[in-house]
């Protein structure tokens, strides 16, 4: 029996005894305690909740808390400590217990678990298993709160208060805002509980990154109706101007002056305008080379002519995944006034059937001349995407990196476990893998090899097919020497994000629905790439 005290209308009051209960349901192994009413009122839920961290026990020793926590418990006499001990076993990477009464400031505290306190760089994982662990350890102890009605939550660090700030504003993200307001989830508001400069610093940069990644997000679940090339195109400009960053809208009559019949072929099918979008941030001297990222903003896809099948085609309103991720990215480096010079270009448009809609065996023409036959109008990405990236020449780029929900071949080659790179340079290769490895979200190298380029460029009648010869073999990796075909540089990165688009329950810290995977990644990537001198 433990004294402790419970919030009331008029604070916090001394009350009788709670009485602690065991949860024995496996999915929850959390440690409950359940309050007696007073003057026959409910409980009010507390307001403000504590989130700190513990590692896992190893055989022979005791509980190993982390310094915010340790310092708690410290400030609490021992009662944490106390709780843990009472509450049992050891708790296992990932679960979480919760405590009332152990201190008036913080009425319920969520002891969340960090794994192993040597945790460091798996390398059969690829990760950097310790900032994972404290991603998702956060994560779990603020969703909990958030449970409990708490509307402000402090957060340990963790040791990495860039990891904790992701793991506790990812989890948070929620796109509600079409229910009616009752049925929202509550607003939480995150504080790091730490005091020193340089974790305010870090925790201030992994909640930026969270934020850029839960615009994308955002992007993603709009409903296509509400997200069209116009509103997408007015929704980026209100998210980017005040954070410096350039934003042109294209329309129609320029992508005619520039003779993108290959965008253009796909747009004319809806009656939705399309749009180019142009997205300029200068961290730096203005002459430095650019660093240029395309987006695909397929806004809804239902394949054309080649008509998708209905099961699961409303899930094509994440089609611009590779554009909202753009849009992201640069929020986020123009936010942390990273020194680096971007270029975003982002096609819009929607690929509809209709009368005036492209057929099966029609022959278009890119802005760079070269002729494509275009024999599954699904297979419309690539076709905008040549376009962007031709007209990424323009700027004279030192890299560029094109992101899009390409090809359902990737979602069966790699599922959502990572992200699928082409790429002609081993350099980039090297930086944009050390980047997942870091934000845990990971990338993998896919093959760019001429025996590809051959079963695109082997067209009957045009320079190009826009779908290989070999019909259901090597998708992605087709898809990708299409788009080699219409690269200005040396250094070119195509990431094939239809994978990772959505999340089911694969990242713990990420709710069911659009992923905006991978925003941090790309912006961990720009800024190495600057950083080295490339």
């Amino acid at each position: 029996m433990i004294c402790t005290r419970i919030l009331t209308s008029r604070g916090w009051k001394r009350l009788g005894y709670l009485t602690f209960q065991r949860l024995t349901s496996a999915r929850n192994e959390s440690f409950q305690t359940y309050s007696t009413k007073s003057n026959d009122q409910e409980r009010e839920p507390p307001k403000r909740g504590l989130v700190l961290g513990v590692y896992e026990k190893q055989e022979g020793e005791g509980i190993i808390f982390t310094s915010s926590a340790d310092k708690f418990n410290k400030v609490t006499n021992g009662k944490l400590q106390e709780h843990l001990n009472l509450s049992g076993s050891s708790l296992k990477k990932g679960k979480n217990r919760i405590f009332y009464g152990l201190d008036q400031e913080y009425p319920c505290v969520s002891v969340v678990s960090l794994g192993p306190k040597n945790a460091g760089f798996n390398e059969l994982e690829e990760i950097e298993e310790q900032s994972e662990n404290i991603r998702i350890g956060v994560s779990g102890g603020v969703k909990q709160l958030q449970e409990l009605g708490v509307t402000e939550a402090f957060v340990d660090s963790c040791g990495n208060a860039e990891a904790a700030a992701e793991g506790a504003s990812l989890c948070l993200f929620t796109y509600d805002e079409l229910k009616k307001e009752s049925s929202r989830k509550p607003k939480v508001g995150l504080h790091l509980f730490d005091s020193e400069e340089v974790s305010t610093t870090y925790w201030k940069r992994g909640l930026t990154g969270a934020e850029g990644q839960n615009i994308a997000r955002t992007l993603m679940e709009t409903p296509a109706n509400l997200m069209t090339p116009t509103r997408f195109a007015e929704r980026a400009e209100a998210i980017l101007s005040d954070k410096g960053v350039s934003v042109i809208k294209r329309d129609k009559a320029w992508a005619e002056s520039k003779k993108m019949g290959a965008f253009l072929s796909v747009a004319k099918g809806s009656e939705e305008p399309p749009i180019f979008l142009e997205l300029s941030y200068h961290g730096i001297n203005k002459g430095a080379r650019p660093f240029v990222i395309v987006g695909k903003g397929i806004t809804f896809d239902s394949g054309g002519i080649s008509l998708k099948p209905a099961a699961g085609m409303e899930a094509m309103r994440g089609d611009m995944g590779g554009a909202a991720c753009t849009v992201g990215t640069i929020f986020t480096l123009a936010a942390l006034k990273a020194p680096v010079n971007v270029i975003g270009l982002i096609p819009l448009c929607e690929n509809m059937p209709s009368g005036r809609a492209s057929k099966p065996g029609d022959v278009v023409t890119a802005m760079n001349g070269k002729t494509i036959q275009v024999d599954n109008t699904d297979a419309e990405g690539r076709l905008i995407l040549a376009d962007a990236l031709c007209y990424a020449c323009s700027f004279n780029p030192s890299s560029v990196l094109d992101m899009a929900t390409l090809t359902g071949a990737m979602m069966i080659a790699l599922g959502s476990g990572a992200t699928g790179v082409f790429t002609n340079s081993f350099k980039m290769w090297q930086l944009i893998n050390k980047a997942g490895m870091k934000t845990g979200d990971r990338v993998w190298r896919m093959p760019l090899f001429q025996h590809y380029t051959k079963q695109v460029t082997e067209s009957h009648l045009a320079d190009l097919n826009n779908i290989g010869k070999h019909k259901g073999q090597a998708g992605s990796c087709t898809a990708a020497a299409f788009l080699k075909e219409f690269v200005p540089v040396d250094s070119w990165l195509h990431l094939d994000i239809a994978g990772v688009m959505e999340n089911k329950d694969e990242v713990p810290y990420l709710s069911k629905g659009m992923s905006g995977r991978p925003t941090r990644t790309v912006v961990e990537f720009v800024q190495n790439v600057f950083k080295e001198n490339i």
